[in-house]
């Protein structure tokens, strides 16, 4: 009986006091709007940086993971080290985990159809782009590996190639003039978006042997890979980077295969038996120089791991998204700041209240809650202030073109730290109201 009395004597006293809480608050709305105003822009400022930069990282995150997963890039920059066309097949022999592989030619030709003309960028590759660049097709078929051999004139359509050229209608089946060549249409890519998988929805997909002809080309620049997974994505640059610093000359390890088999040849003519195991290469003639490279020749070929560009790229945003926040969070220090500076003003004049409680039986601890109260009340209603305010930005930068995204962990972060703010600067005006005496609270009347 005892104890539910206590409990019961103890939530009306709790009960009180949160009514008087309240009550201080709304008596003085403008001072109250003020303190406000100041945690809501703090919340506000956190939720929609936070929330732009989260946007941000999404759209760079989007781009890369558009390119496909666990694709391997190899680029030449120099003609002296571009590829054989055939190179890609010898390349998933010698790396384990690659699973396929395409040569890649990138170029502009002109473009007829009917009325239309123009210039186009196109992309040669053979007929393993949609599954090494995750790319499915809107309607029609991709080119086959015989369509590649026979340099057939055909051709897949970015997206937006297509509905520019035919107005929505199907283009399958039908033809188009490329650099002169009559082009049949056999399919059109699925849209990617805008500035995904480096603009595909605006090119125009052919056979690389075909591309080659249009380039008046005989080697490639660049090589697209994929391995069954990221760790073999892993593996497979390592050893890339050890078959292409020997093919460079770059590894001063790697022994000379080629000068080996020529002696192996010539000791096999000249001794017979005798020169068997002793390998002498055969001396080059004077008058037949060897091909030079540029200096750099760690630039000369780049082998790139797209799982790690998505990575690099997630990191980076993420880093600027907190700095982002960190200095929206500034502004939450304010707002605490303000919170103290209007409690301690409302304590100064509200002591003959305090006195009055205090002659009326109200403890020290019910005066020390009343004033945390306040300070917790305005924090609450500042951060739902702020949380619509900063989604609302958001919705504004939205509308004029940014990728943005609410950030769950951002309006967390914000209202934990707008609470504990108005709690913590809360604490000393709290402490200084309980702690006037009654006589001097009711004196200074």
């Amino acid at each position: 009986m005892e104890n539910s009395k206590k409990r019961g004597s103890f939530l009306v006293r709790w009960w009180f006091t949160a009514k008087m809480a309240l009550h201080g608050i709304v008596a003085n709305p403008l001072r109250s709007a003020l303190t406000i105003l100041g945690v809501a822009i703090g919340v506000a400022s956190v939720v929609s940086l936070m929330g732009i930069g989260e946007g941000a990282r999404r759209a760079v995150v989007e781009q890369f993971e558009s390119l496909g997963a666990n694709v391997i890039t190899i680029t030449a920059h120099d003609p002296s080290v571009e590829f054989d066309t055939e190179y890609h097949e010898e390349l998933i022999e010698r790396v384990v985990g690659l699973e396929a592989a395409t040569p890649v030619v990138s170029d502009k030709a002109s473009l007829k159809w009917r009325r239309t003309r123009g210039r186009v960028d196109f992309l040669g590759v053979n007929n393993q782009f949609p599954f090494i660049r995750d790319h499915e097709l809107a309607s029609g078929h991709f080119f086959t590996s015989l369509h590649v051999k026979q340099r057939s004139p055909v051709v897949v359509l970015g997206y937006n190639v297509a509905i520019s050229l035919l107005g929505g209608r199907n283009p399958v089946g039908k033809s188009i003039t490329i650099d002169g060549n009559t082009y049949r249409i056999i399919g059109v890519l699925k849209e990617k978006g805008i500035g995904k998988a480096e603009d595909i929805d605006n090119k125009i997909v052919i056979p690389y042997t075909s591309a080659l002809k249009i380039s008046e080309k005989r080697k490639v620049d660049a090589i697209w890979a994929k391995a069954a997974s990221k760790i073999e994505a892993d593996l497979a640059i390592v050893q890339l980077g050890r078959i292409f610093k020997r093919k460079l000359g770059l590894d001063q390890k790697a022994p000379n295969f080629a000068s080996a088999k020529e002696g192996e040849e010539e000791g096999g003519k000249e001794g017979g038996e005798e020169n068997k195991g002793s390998v002498k290469p055969v001396p080059k003639e004077p008058d037949s120089p060897r091909p030079t490279l540029p200096s750099s020749g760690d630039n000369l070929i780049t082998i790139t791991s797209l799982n790690k560009l998505v990575q690099e790229a997630d990191k980076a945003n993420r880093v600027m998204t907190l700095l982002l926040g960190g200095i929206a969070a500034v502004s939450l220090l304010v707002g605490g700041l303000g919170i103290m500076n209007i409690m301690l003003v409302s304590v100064t004049e509200r002591r003959t209240e305090i006195g009055v409680r205090r002659a009326l039986g109200a403890k020290q601890t019910d005066l020390l809650l009343q004033f945390l109260l306040e300070a917790l009340y305005v924090s609450i209603i500042g951060s739902i202030a702020g949380i619509a305010a900063g989604i609302w930005g958001l919705d504004i930068f939205e509308n004029q073109g940014f990728q943005t995204a609410v950030s769950f962990s951002a309006i967390k972060i914000a209202t934990v730290v707008a609470l504990s703010s108005g709690l913590v600067f809360g604490v000393y005006p709290a402490i200084s109201a309980s702690s006037v005496p009654p006589v001097e609270a009711l004196r200074s009347q």
